[in-house]
């Protein structure tokens, strides 16, 4: 028996692309700062600017977060074609979540409470941006073929 196809609102369809890729936003930003973090690690402390420079350009971690960089600019054109930036832009300080916790696993690092505090403020922070519109309605008016023309001074 063949289901009929339901087709799927414009809105709901650019809800699921904003989230899809603010979650890769976040976890692409989570993998560079822990590669940065590692490859940072492996310069000794004892050398000067330059040698600590060509060690960090030999770390192949350090690579990846550059690749990373890369896939995260293109990542945020998806975003900023879809959401506003004042919508996308705080929903991507879960990094900061994310980042913590991974810290946390992999360097055993410690979070005072002040700093959980913070990050469950941030949580709040996020679920509260997340209830409202993901683009102002109206505030641009629909592409068109001619370039914007400003309004002559009076």
């Amino acid at each position: 028996m063949n289901q009929p196809v339901i087709s799927k609102s414009p809105l709901l369809r650019r809800r699921r692309i904003v989230w899809l890729t603010l979650t890769m936003a976040i976890a692409m930003d989570t993998i560079v700062q822990l590669c940065w973090k590692y490859a940072v690690e492996q310069v000794p402390d004892t050398i000067g600017l330059w040698q600590s420079v060509v060690s960090v350009l030999h770390e192949p971690l350090f690579h990846v977060a550059l690749l990373v960089f890369v896939l995260q600019f293109f990542n945020w054109m998806i975003v900023l074609a879809h959401a506003d930036l004042s919508y996308a832009q705080p929903i991507t300080a879960l990094s900061y979540v994310t980042v913590s916790g991974a810290s946390m696993a992999m360097f055993h690092e410690s979070l005072s409470p002040l700093r959980v505090t913070g990050l469950a403020m941030i949580l709040i922070g996020v679920w509260v941006i997340s209830r409202t519109n993901l683009r102002t309605a109206g505030m641009f008016p629909a592409r068109s073929e001619e370039p914007f023309q400003p309004e002559a001074p009076p």
